[in-house]
């Protein structure tokens, strides 16, 4: 197949994936912001999250800030942010902020070195717990456990799940396709005998 056709091809097989802004911030001060669609969850005791970085590379600011300080953080795209969202994962030079350059703010938790944004309504803090290197096609997985999480209590339901339809939460199809996703049903437990009861809003 020709690359890029290929590239689309692949990127879009699985269908849509959780979006998310990563802030990371260096050292010396330099903050760093960009799109990744490759966040997974692990478990919930201890709640661990899942991310596969691509390929090292010279200018990858955000794996370089994340192996010294041990932490980052993910940030959900809004439907009137995806625009500027898209615009981070532009290869800009090593120390070229995108969140200076895409219109982003950056707010902070006390004791927590990585920013958020504040142009985000779920924003997860995590520290790297650990690294594992993929030989297969160079990438690597980064294993972080959730120390932080920003996020107004209106959003979250009597039984701790979280309403991403109110907050906002935007999803991605391949490489450049974004949807705002709607509520098909939240289903009871599953049971091998017991037919699946569509479960009523939990708010308030």
């Amino acid at each position: 197949m020709e690359k890029f056709y290929r590239i689309n091809l692949v990127n879009s097989l699985g269908g849509y994936k959780s979006l998310h802004l990563l802030g990371t911030e260096s050292e010396n001060g330099l903050s760093n912001l960009c799109l990744v669609s490759s966040v997974f969850h692990l478990g919930a005791d201890p709640p661990l999250i899942g991310l596969v970085m691509r390929p090292q590379r010279e200018h990858n600011d955000t794996l370089s800030n994340i192996r010294a300080t041990g932490q980052y953080t993910l940030n959900n795209v809004l439907p009137s942010w995806y625009m500027q969202a898209h615009k981070t994962s532009a290869s800009y030079p090593s120390g070229v902020s995108e969140f200076d350059e895409c219109g982003f703010e950056k707010i902070y938790s006390p004791e927590f070195k990585a920013p958020f944004v504040k142009q985000s309504t779920v924003r997860i803090g995590l520290e790297l717990r650990e690294t594992i290197n993929i030989e297969l096609n160079a990438t690597t997985i980064l294993i972080g456990e959730v120390a932080n999480i920003m996020i107004e209590e209106q959003l979250i339901s009597n039984d701790g799940t979280i309403d991403h339809i109110q907050a906002g939460t935007m999803t991605v199809a391949g490489l450049d396709s974004y949807f705002s996703p709607e509520l098909v049903g939240r289903l009871s437990y599953a049971k091998p005998a017991l037919q699946p009861q569509v479960l009523k809003s939990k708010h308030g």
